[in-house]
């Protein structure tokens, strides 16, 4: 008997006899017993497929395992498992086989073992090296070369032959650097060095032409020493072409750039530009985006205006590096330029997909010679093919997109189909952004044009306060906001301040600032109370909150405000805010710092009342008013932003406009984030000598001692031309006053722009303009005023009321 694992001197004979019946297979299940028994396996142990099938394969070892033992050894891998195992033959001989085991689920039941014994071709047979010389010239993907020791050519199978694009006999024994002088040559001569001294197997990507093609070609190749021990007999250079995987993978990258940077703001032209920015120089030379003019004056262009010749404005372009800097001055940004309908943009327009033209084309030419300059400037540069790709979004065709490419060291061949197709790609992607971008822009526009509409044109005359006023719109996505400012004239030479901020943006926003501006200066006319006035507003923004759709997206109405009154003859301001940012007040020479105020809700919750705050101001004071987007951002909070408008306001400027400008430049860095509403206002002061006061007794006989202490006051003022209207007004008023009032009764001339008289009473009763009848004995006396003075009204005071008129003073 041989010895434990030591072969029989019958196992090969047994092998033999099986060799012409197939490999000897069988099939183990998971319980580790016998279910499939092949023809091969029966002439390697004898067995019929009776007496095996249904029984352990453990009486098959030469040494018995059980069947528990079995499952262990082959449960020790997942797959697959190989290795030697001793047989027992029918005869009880052993027979030492190599046995490749598959861990699969077949249709035998789940969790089977197909075990195999290769029966032929255990040894190397003399054809073998024919068949190795074959398989290495006939190899079909992979282009392999072989350098010797010295690193000179020795021989290539056919795949490499195309690549090098030289005989054998022309190029055997030189250097890599003198066959080839392409760009990465040194790098290719460098990976057989490294590979030859270190024995060491190397990788790189390279890109080379292949012969004369003018396409580069993406090749992976692998330095693979050919070595004995201790001896490296050369190297062989193993190349796969993967040409296209690489532009594949180029493209996709190409794809995945443009989605994360196309359209990362609302701006037309820095959308397009950012088109440009993805596409040169890894897929054109030059490349440019014009959009038709006809979508400057319309939403989008109709068809008739893609036929025929097509006029486009250019807004953005981008050159590779290395582009002539001449050329850089002839295309302008902004210019309009016309396109025959023969010319690739206008083809790619009128046919609504991509064209691709080449400097041969005839198409091509024609262009060329019908446009000068153009063709001048394509011959400088060398380009030598180009696409138009049409920018359509929406089912609108915004322009066209136009890419050049020129013959570069490490690109030589022209725009193909597949680079249209990318272009395309990247093109939708891109107008959808434009098309965004070109609507929030006409919104804006229109929201910016009517709100700028809504605001004052210029601030009105009066002797109170020296203005002047900013306002910057938003510059994010969420557009225009509804800030506003306005200064009202009131009676009694004083001025009412607005500075109000409307929730959300867009047109919406920006007539709700219409709407509300408009309610505040009817409210200023009744000379209402600041607190009083606010109230009646935020009743107005509850009846405009219940109005809306409160499903539509941006319909919510509310508003942040402050409405302060500044009275020139007595240097008091009184005010009152709604939720906005509490003014700031610089008196002068001394230190900016915000007016102590109570803050009201904003406008739009109802039902919460609102308190007034008065304040003496110096003459000359700074009362600075503003909405919240000059001191709140994003980078910066409140309270960090109102302390640097007061260090800015510190130390104003003597012209108002100029601290308005250090305003902004201090807080404001480039396009604000919200909208920014600022009103800087320098007090003044009446002169004592230009108001005159009088106690009247509530006595009709007063009314005469009252004419005559307003003519003497006229006289003074040298305003006697004004005697006798006034002497009928202050008669009138006061009669009305010692009639129907209650005392004590004041008369006051003040001497401002105009001639105003004031009659106060403590009753609280407005009188009323009436029409006289033929017969009636009273009612004219309103009816003489109101024709006598340019205006005239009445204002409730907390002990009363005051009538007042106005009469105009004409220079002498």
């Amino acid at each position: 008997m041989d010895e434990p694992g030591q072969a029989s001197p019958d196992s090969e004979s047994s092998r033999r006899a099986a060799d012409d019946t197939g490999p000897a297979e069988a099939v183990v299940d998971v319980r580790g017993r016998v279910t499939r028994w092949s023809t091969g396996a029966q002439s390697l142990l004898g067995y019929p497929s009776a007496e095996v099938i249904g029984q352990p394969a453990a009486i098959l070892l030469f040494e018995p395992l059980s069947a528990a033992e079995v499952r262990r050894v082959l449960g020790t891998t997942r797959e697959r498992w190989t290795g030697r195992l001793a047989l027992r033959h029918r005869d009880g001989r052993r027979v030492d086989v190599t046995v490749l085991a598959h861990h699969a689920t077949l249709e035998d039941g789940p969790d089977t073992w197909r075990v195999v014994v290769p029966l032929t071709g255990r040894q190397p047979r003399p054809e073998d090296d024919d068949l190795v010389r074959r398989a290495f010239d006939r190899l079909p993907h992979c282009a392999v070369a072989i350098y010797g020791p010295d690193l000179g050519y020795r021989r290539s199978n056919q795949a490499m032959v195309p690549v090098i694009g030289l005989p054998d006999d022309a190029i055997r024994g030189l250097p890599i650097e003198d066959i080839t002088t392409q760009p990465q040559t040194g790098v290719l001569a460098e990976g057989l060095r490294r590979a030859l001294d270190s024995g060491e197997p190397g990788h790189l990507e390279s890109f080379q032409r292949t012969g004369g093609e003018r396409r580069v070609h993406a090749w992976s190749v692998d330095f693979v020493p050919l070595d004995e021990p201790g001896d490296v007999g050369g190297v062989a250079l193993v190349a796969h072409d993967i040409t296209e995987q690489h532009y594949a993978r180029q493209r996709l990258v190409l794809l995945n750039e443009a989605a994360s940077r196309i359209g990362s703001t609302l701006d037309l032209t820095q959308t397009a530009q950012e088109l440009l920015d993805v596409t040169v120089p890894e897929l054109a030379d030059f490349a440019s985006v014009d959009l038709l003019t006809a979508l400057e004056h319309e939403a989008e262009a109709g068809e008739e205006v893609l036929q025929g010749t097509v006029t486009l404005r250019r807004v953005a372009h981008c050159f590779a590096p290395g582009s002539s800097p001449q050329l850089k001055t002839v295309l302008d940004i902004g210019a309009a330029d016309s396109y025959p309908a023969f010319t690739p943009p206008a083809r790619a327009l009128a046919c609504g997909a991509g064209v691709l033209s080449n400097a041969d084309d005839p198409e091509f030419i024609q262009w060329m010679n019908t446009d000068a300059v153009r063709a001048a400037r394509i011959r400088e540069q060398g380009y030598h093919s180009m696409m138009a790709v049409p920018l359509r979004a929406r089912g609108a065709t915004l322009g066209v997109a136009v890419f050049y490419r020129r013959s570069r060291p490490d690109r030589m061949e022209r725009l193909d189909e597949d680079d249209l197709l990318l272009a395309e790609e990247l093109c939708a992607r891109a107008a959808v952004s434009i098309d965004n971008a070109h609507r929030y822009m006409r919104e804006r526009d229109t929201a910016l044009s009517l709100q700028r509409s809504l605001l004052p044109q210029r601030m009105p005359e009066q002797s109170a306060v020296e203005v002047a006023t900013r306002y910057l719109p938003a510059g994010t996505r969420s557009g225009i906001g509804g800030d506003w400012f306005d200064a009202i004239p009131l009676s009694g030479a004083r001025v009412a301040l607005v500075v109000g901020d409307v929730v959300g943006h867009g047109i919406h926003a920006a007539a709700t600032m219409g709407r509300l501006r408009t309610a505040v200066r009817t409210l200023a006319d009744v000379d209402l109370p600041p607190d009083e006035l606010l109230t009646h507003l935020d009743d107005l923004v509850v009846h405009l909150s219940a109005e809306v759709d409160a499903d539509q997206p941006g319909s919510e109405v509310g508003a942040t405000c402050c409405y302060a009154v500044y009275d020139p003859v007595s240097r008091t301001v009184t005010l009152a805010s709604a939720g906005h940012p509490p003014p700031i007040v610089t008196p002068p020479g001394g230190t900016a710092s915000t007016l102590r105020i109570a803050v009201g809700p904003p406008l739009g919750i109802g039902g919460l009342p609102f308190e007034a705050t008065s304040a003496e101001l110096p003459e000359h004071s700074l009362l600075t008013l503003y909405s919240d987007g000059l001191i709140e951002t994003r980078q910066r909070d409140l309270d960090e932003g109102l302390r640097q408008l007061c260090d800015v306001l510190s130390t104003p400027d003597p012209d108002l406009d100029a601290v308005c400008d250090t305003v902004l430049d201090t807080l404001i860095d480039g396009r604000p984030q919200d909208d920014v509403a600022l009103l800087v206002a320098r007090t003044r002061a009446l002169a004592a000598d230009r108001v005159a006061t009088w106690e009247v007794r509530s006595d009709p006989a007063s009314v005469a001692q009252a004419r005559k202490d307003v003519t003497d006051q006229l006289t003074t003022w040298d305003l006697a031309d004004l005697t006798f209207a006034t002497e009928l007004i202050v008669s009138e008023l006061v009669t009305n006053a010692i009639r129907y009032g209650t005392a004590p009764i004041t008369l006051r001339l003040i001497l401002d722009r105009t001639l105003i008289c004031e009659v106060s009473d403590a009753s609280s009763t407005s009188p009323h303009l009436r029409r006289a009848r033929v017969f009636d004995e009273g009612g004219r006396g309103l009816m003489l005023v109101a024709q006598l003075a340019h205006r005239w009204g009445t204002r409730h005071t907390p002990t009363g009321k005051t009538i007042w008129a106005e009469q105009p003073i004409v220079p002498a």
